[in-house]
């Protein structure tokens, strides 16, 4: 399918890298991600991480264009050296901080719950240890996304992992259907989900929390290493989460 020609000025600009002449406008992306990220009808986001986010770039007045691209472009707008870009929600691992710099955290997620589907929900596993001994388990997780404290657990854990670059809403009917068993989400995104998302699927679908699960991890503004210092402290001192 060929892209409209408003299309690729839109993808051309996305893809240019801003030189010094516009140090003063700071490309963010986000994509659509409730309860954390919602759309308005202006442009910016709203939600969990989206209204602080806003507020933080307005209060420290720093000029910004809002982007709504998908999770792994904004990987790549982050991971560009000159652009001056940044997104909005994200952890700071050690693999990113080698790319971007961070803000300060915007908001921290209470904790995590595993989604699963009836069928594993029947297992009655109440801990991580017992989870950590279960081989056969299909685990959905996102595409080059994070999960904070659990990144190691799975790492050492060895399940069936399956990779999705679909919305958290889609991910769902996978586990809902019997595709994998379970996917990891924080209390927050577990609840809204089963609430708003789930629909027809929702009778198939079980929110599980173990006793010994890490804490939620805090999420930040995370900027490509373009942006200057000196950006950075403003919206660092505008920013009122602790």
């Amino acid at each position: 399918m060929k892209c409209s020609r408003s299309a690729a000025v839109i993808a051309s600009l996305l893809l240019a890298p801003l030189t010094s002449s516009a140090q003063d406008v700071i490309n963010v992306a986000y994509s659509e991600r409730p309860p954390y990220l919602l759309p308005q009808a202006d442009g910016t986001p709203a939600g969990l991480t989206g209204t602080p986010a806003v507020q933080a770039f307005n209060n420290a007045g720093i000029k910004v264009q809002w982007h709504k691209v998908p999770s792994n472009r904004q990987l790549a707008m982050v991971k560009d050296p000159k652009g001056l870009n940044c997104a909005i929600g994200w952890y700071a691992v050690p693999e990113r901080l080698a790319y971007a710099k961070f803000s300060k955290a915007i908001y921290r997620d209470k904790g995590w719950l595993l989604l699963a589907n009836p069928t594993f929900a029947a297992r009655g596993i109440t801990t991580m240890e017992e989870l950590s001994k279960q081989r056969d388990i299909r685990v959905l997780v996102k595409d080059n996304y994070s999960y904070g404290g659990l990144d190691k657990f799975i790492q050492r854990w060895h399940p069936v992992v399956a990779v999705s670059t679909a919305s958290t809403a889609r991910m769902l009917q996978s586990v809902a259907k019997g595709s994998v068993d379970m996917m990891f989400v924080s209390e927050e995104e577990g609840n809204y989900l089963l609430k708003h998302e789930a629909g027809e699927h929702a009778a198939n679908l079980r929110l599980l929390a173990l006793k010994d699960t890490p804490r939620g991890p805090e999420r930040h503004i995370m900027c490509s290493k373009a942006v200057p210092d000196e950006i950075m402290a403003r919206l660092n001192k505008a920013i009122t989460f602790k």
